[in-house]
């Protein structure tokens, strides 16, 4: 077994949330789709932005991860969307399922015992796979954070 399987694990924990964190699916399952594009008083975001930002920024950070010719969006306004509300009535799904497919895939480039989670990125400039893993699953567990907050003034979290 390789010296870093337990970190591996570890890693791999914090991105799909629990322990001490909200899980993404526990957050945007079942979320009413008449407050979706709703920004509540005291808050900057709707959940659709926040979600669009989640995806946007997990799949940057996958793509930097794993593509040298990966051009990232222009920052911020790349990593938000540009209206409150999702533009059709599938979009909250489609951004879902492509959160969760990506966050697989980061996952696997984790798990992967030929991926040197210490190495630096040879097309970045110090970043490393474990660096990039972890700030994702900062990065995502503050936003979720966020929502819960959201669906609670929408009053739509038990």
């Amino acid at each position: 077994m390789p010296k870093d399987a337990s970190l591996r694990q570890h890693v791999l924990s914090l991105l799909n949330g629990g322990n001490a964190h909200a899980d993404f699916e526990s957050v945007v399952q079942d979320f009413p789709v008449e407050l979706q594009g709703k920004t509540p008083k005291g808050a900057e975001h709707s959940p659709w932005q926040l979600l669009e930002h989640l995806r946007i920024v997990q799949w940057d950070i996958l793509e930097f991860s794993r593509n040298p010719k990966h051009k990232s969006p222009d920052f911020p306004e790349g990593y938000w969307p540009g209206a409150a509300a999702p533009p059709d009535p599938k979009a909250w799904d489609h951004s879902v399922d492509a959160f969760t497919k990506d966050l697989k895939a980061l996952c696997d480039l984790v798990a992967g015992e030929s991926t040197d989670l210490f190495a630096k990125i040879p097309h970045g400039d110090g970043q490393t796979v474990l660096r990039e893993a972890l700030l994702a699953a900062d990065h995502t567990a503050y936003h979720l954070g966020q929502m819960v907050l959201v669906r609670r003034l929408l009053g739509a979290w038990e």
